[in-house]
């Protein structure tokens, strides 16, 4: 019998119209982009918490979601089981084949952590199961080290030394749980990991705890053979004043300050991407160039306000420098993929706007990697890029590159050049046309879709 009153979703491309319905347009799974099927390249996940916790509560309001599982059950473990499968079927109509989730998402807390730990077993068992028999894959799981109040100083980083080895605790049944359930990579996202006020926190001697957390928990993933790729979440900021994983820079620092760099990638958000002020192609390509690009979250913010909104991704031109990014780097990341960090608005409260909502996400990403793909079939940035820095492939320039140049070799070069010289050897960048370019790719890529 069907839980969720939506049937499987059909890709019906254009032959119903423009107006977005329970169909994708241009998300063909087996559509072969690039050399790759779509949904190779995407490997969209499905957040746990979002989708199947999320109420739709804002800070000025109750929760308006409407779920087919509301009300039907008294006991929280019947819940949690009964959920485990509305989930599996509605990833599976839905068309992805990748989940994530928090520990404390799937079940509820005892009241201590080894009641904790058999109430998550019982749910384990049931994903486990659904899983043997959709051949639905576990994209990423991570644990909820933020959200109980035990947590109000951090969990790796808090002052309370048996905080830490709680959080060390829930930790390690956590990976456990990531051997056994197959997980591709494991998150971790410090919710809490920062400080509020530098007068009481002693920095340094947290970041170190920190790292020292990160380093069990890599010695006990060998120790357990679990192959996870580790992954680091960085957020600038929201809900500590500041994050010690503030952007991919910063957490790239530190991974290399405390020997993590061979150990640990980035997954990154587009939301907390802009929370840094930056765009969320720029915290990828800064990834890319250290060699961390883990995964991604797909998901937006409201330009207009400042906090952490995640909204399904419907910005085409984000979703296009995204996915010219995974383009470029053959791959999102090892074994990475784009979980939906996102949850409809407060407005989008019937159950099927949990499926709309998703569709609207995987069209535009799809979308994105139609135009990304035919940006580098033609070679538009490769050849834009490359006629810009052309000045270093020879001459002085390659001397730069290669590294036999000094101070004195390029100050003879320069020395007696007039300004008009220097002047004619800058060029201008025709930005807004190649802002247009970009537009008209848009347009054209997706005419021919």
């Amino acid at each position: 019998m069907a839980l969720w009153d939506i049937d499987k979703i059909p890709f019906v491309g254009k032959e119903k119209g423009l107006q977005q319905g329970l169909g994708f347009h241009y998300y063909d799974a087996d559509r072969v982009v690039a050399g790759k099927k779509m949904k190779d390249w995407l490997r969209f996940g499905v957040a746990w918490w979002h989708t199947f916790d999320q109420e739709l509560v804002d800070p000025f309001g109750v929760g308006t979601a409407q779920r087919p599982w509301q009300g039907k059950y008294s006991d929280p473990m019947d819940e949690a089981l009964a959920k485990v499968d509305y989930a599996f079927e509605f990833f599976t109509k839905l068309g992805a084949e990748y989940f994530c989730f928090h520990d404390r998402d799937i079940a509820p807390e005892g009241d201590t952590l080894r009641e904790t730990n058999a109430n998550l077993d019982k749910v384990v068992d049931r994903i486990e199961e659904n899983m043997k028999s959709t051949g639905v894959k576990l994209l990423w799981n991570t644990s909820s080290l933020f959200t109980n109040p035990r947590f109000v100083a951090g969990a790796s980083t808090s002052p309370y030394a048996d905080i830490y080895a709680y959080s060390a605790g829930q930790l390690k049944h956590s990976l456990e749980i990531a051997k056994r359930l197959g997980a591709e990579n494991y998150v971790f996202w410090g919710g809490r990991e920062g400080y509020e006020n530098l007068w009481n926190t002693q920095m340094k001697r947290e970041q170190e705890h920190m790292a020292r957390f990160f380093h069990m928990c890599h010695d006990y993933a060998k120790e357990i053979g679990l192959d996870a790729q580790f992954l680091i979440e960085p957020k600038a900021k929201e809900p500590t004043t500041h994050q010690y994983d503030f952007d991919a820079a910063t957490a790239i620092a530190f991974l290399r300050g405390y020997d993590l760099i061979d150990i640990m990638k980035l997954n990154l958000e587009g939301n907390h991407a802009n929370l840094a002020g930056h765009t969320y192609q720029h915290e990828i390509r800064t990834a890319r160039d250290a060699g961390v690009l883990g995964s991604l979250d797909a998901n937006q913010g409201d330009k207009l306000l400042g906090w952490d909104l995640d909204e399904f991704p419907t910005d085409l031109m984000e979703t296009v420098s995204v996915m010219w990014e995974v383009l470029d780097e053959g791959q999102i990341g090892p074994h990475g993929g784009l979980n939906f960090d996102a949850k409809p608005r407060r407005s989008s409260f019937y159950a099927e706007d949990l499926f709309r909502s998703h569709i609207a996400g995987m069209d535009t990403y799809a979308a994105g990697l139609l135009v990304a793909a035919k940006l580098h079939e033609d070679k538009v940035i490769e050849n834009l890029t490359a006629d810009r820095y052309s000045s270093y492939d020879s001459g002085i320039g390659a001397t730069i590159e290669n590294g036999t140049a000094t101070l004195a070799t390029l100050e003879e070069y320069i020395l007696d050049k007039p300004q008009s010289e220097l002047i004619a050897a800058t060029r201008s960048d025709h930005l807004e046309c190649v802002k247009v370019t970009l537009n008209n790719y848009m347009i054209e890529a997706l005419a021919e879709a």
